[in-house]
């Protein structure tokens, strides 16, 4: 944390962005020590791994779901992490749709609608990553906010290339086009970018949240496949 709040000075910023601590593949005794040193955003990738550590944690925990999400994995992640506040990682309407009707059925009902970001591929040429294109944005923006009432579009989301800080500004200039057509202000849309190994260019670009976890646990141990 004294890390992104000194990235944020050095941008000349007044608050410094959320930090959401990247927990995928790490013990819940792990996350309950960063929680007991103050951090309260963690970041999860994997459905099943979510569902088995969100009744571990504490309430009060904001759990953001960062990784692809298939349709067909929405309604057991809503309902199997009631507590979940925000899927950063949504890049299609049929998975808008999955998510809000996800929503709609949960017993008991959510009391707030469930925050969603629209996952950006701001480096297509990598061929690699996940989200829209850059000119699929703001339609998929107006569908959220019109079709979706039990979601709510809370920003924009992207991974981007390794070194490539133009990704963020590719970022920055799809959150203008979106603010624009739904008639609020930018500053109404968050913007999600920088991980570990960039989050100090992110913020100077203007991240709202960056997502780091192996600088917060260290590197990741991924068990071997059977």
């Amino acid at each position: 944390r004294t890390a992104v709040k000194s990235a944020a000075e050095s941008a000349g910023r007044d608050r410094p962005p959320r930090l959401v601590a990247v927990s995928k593949t790490k013990p819940v005794e792990l996350l309950k020590a960063a929680y007991d040193a103050g951090q309260r955003d963690f970041g999860e990738n994997y459905v099943q791994e979510l569902i088995s550590k969100a009744p571990e944690m504490p309430e009060d925990v904001e759990w953001r779901f960062i990784g692809k999400l298939q349709s067909n994995k929405a309604k057991p992640l809503v309902h199997g992490v009631p507590s979940l506040a925000v899927i950063e990682t949504v890049d299609s309407k049929k998975l808008a749709d999955k998510l809000q009707n996800a929503v709609a059925s949960m017993d008991p009902p959510r009391e707030t609608p469930l925050g969603v970001c629209i996952q950006v591929n701001t480096s297509p040429w990598e061929g690699s990553k996940s989200g829209v294109l850059a000119e699929e944005v703001t339609p998929l923006c107006e569908h959220v906010t019109s079709a979706c009432p039990n979601l709510k579009l809370i920003g924009l989301m992207t991974i981007g290339a390794p070194g490539e800080s133009k990704c963020f500004d590719t970022l920055v200039e799809c959150r203008e086009a979106a603010a624009k057509a739904l008639g609020v202000d930018v500053d109404a849309l968050e913007l999600s970018m920088g991980m570990s190994g960039d989050f100090q260019e992110a913020i100077a670009r203007g991240s709202d949240s960056v997502r780091v976890g192996s600088s917060i646990f260290g590197a990741r141990d991924y068990p071997p496949k059977a």
